[in-house]
């Protein structure tokens, strides 16, 4: 069984169990198969080669998560062809391409964690009470190897999006 990791995260106060290990930079980028749509799947081997900056959320359709999902797009021109940027959810994959209609967003692909949570519990971040993933970031050199890690204590509060950014253009 995986590992769980109590008292580490809150929401709105409340404390919550994360599943899975406490990744740190200079570890090696667990592998993953999400979900790209209802047929197809995407994995960390897909982007080999590229800078990966996965920015994950608990559910696009919530305020934080939303302006997290746009400041990343918004942000993503300006990173270069040698960057992606992945947003994980657990949403369905028809959801997040509803949302990402709505809201305009082209620059950042959305990936979803709903089926096994594969994602969730190999980077440490699904939480056990509403199997959702929690906000963090994880930035990963072309090489695989996490760059930068941020676990957020508090689930409804924004990751440092500058350092977060600063992560990624050390790597270019």
């Amino acid at each position: 069984m995986s590992q769980e990791r109590t008292g580490v995260a809150t929401f709105k106060g409340n404390p919550i169990t994360l599943v899975g290990p406490e990744l740190k930079a200079g570890d090696d980028a667990p592998q993953f198969v999400v979900s790209k749509n209802l047929l197809e799947e995407a994995s960390l081997q897909d982007y080999a080669g590229k800078i990966k900056l996965i920015s994950v959320v608990p559910s696009l359709d919530t305020g934080v998560c939303d302006a997290q999902t746009r400041r990343f797009n918004s942000e993503a021109a300006g990173l270069g062809e040698d960057v992606v940027i992945l947003t994980i959810s657990t949403d369905l994959p028809f959801a997040q391409a509803r949302w990402c209609g709505a809201a305009g967003i082209d620059s950042v692909i959305t990936l979803s964690d709903h089926k096994d949570t594969a994602f969730g519990q190999a980077y440490g971040v699904l939480i056990k009470e509403f199997r959702l993933d929690m906000r963090s970031i994880f930035v990963v050199d072309k090489n695989d190897k996490l760059a930068y890690v941020e676990y957020l204590g508090e689930m409804a509060e924004h990751p440092d999006y500058e350092a977060a950014i600063a992560a990624v253009q050390a790597l270019l």
